[in-house]
């Protein structure tokens, strides 16, 4: 049986007194799409930011790939990479300066930096625009050079806030299909939050639907509709929030 690539225990963070989460646990298998669904201020981002280990938590346990987040950061961000729903770049450089630069700083060698560069290339659609500096670029372009950071590194890990955030539906579908493609031919596994019900459907192997910082429904996507005879995920979401 293989290791859990994430395990969250008990996870709690408080904010001034706000719980933005509350007692959550779940976790993720190595080489699963798992999607963290729920309503704004339902505690999605604040989690993913602890697995990420940007913020750490009041209480409660994370473990990737079975190390403590805590007591290891530096550890764990070598095994992920993050890309938040508002993720900026720099916007001076062209794409692929900023492909480069990124890339140099995960690689070990000039060869695996130019593997690395050329997975972005391909990722990210963007030709000849890669040229161009970045403060030149639509939402939707540097959204698609963000997700291309992300993937080209083959992290063990990758945690995708609202991964398709901006972007139109030829390019949703494009970068949901590039994720899937990642996860069979590479291996990696993914951890994302998204407000897409159609893209979670789609891509994910479970969803956890968080309501008020902690999981009121877990499973496959056609189990969940099974559950709660629902024709959709959106349905799903819906009867858990009234319920809860």
């Amino acid at each position: 049986m293989s290791m859990a690539a994430v395990e969250v225990k008990d996870l709690v963070k408080v904010f001034d007194r706000i719980k933005a989460v509350d007692g959550l646990s779940f976790y993720v298998d190595e080489g699963e799409i798992y999607g963290l669904v729920g309503p704004n201020g339902a505690g999605k981002t604040t989690t993913l930011r602890i697995i990420a280990t940007l913020i750490s938590p009041t209480s409660g346990e994370v473990k990737i790939f079975g190390i403590d987040a805590s007591k290891k950061p530096e550890k764990i961000r070598e095994l992920i990479s993050y890309l938040p729903e508002e993720a900026g770049a720099y916007k001076n450089l062209t794409g692929m300066e900023y492909l480069r630069f990124m890339a140099k700083l995960c690689s070990r060698n000039p060869a695996e930096t130019e593997e690395m560069v050329e997975r972005g290339i391909s990722i990210s659609g963007l030709g000849e625009r890669l040229n161009d500096k970045i403060k030149t670029y639509s939402k939707g372009m540097k959204r698609r050079l963000l997700i291309a950071r992300a993937l080209m590194t083959l992290p063990k890990l990758a945690i995708l806030d609202e991964p398709t955030s901006g972007l139109d539906v030829i390019y949703s579908f494009q970068v949901r299909d590039t994720i899937k493609r990642f996860v069979r031919e590479y291996g990696i596994t993914v951890l994302l939050s998204s407000h897409n019900m159609l893209e979670v459907e789609y891509l994910c192997n479970r969803i956890g639907l968080l309501s008020r910082g902690r999981i009121v429904a877990e499973g496959p996507p056609d189990e969940l509709k099974a559950s709660y005879n629902a024709s959709n995920l959106e349905e799903v979401f819906m009867r858990v929030s009234n319920n809860d």
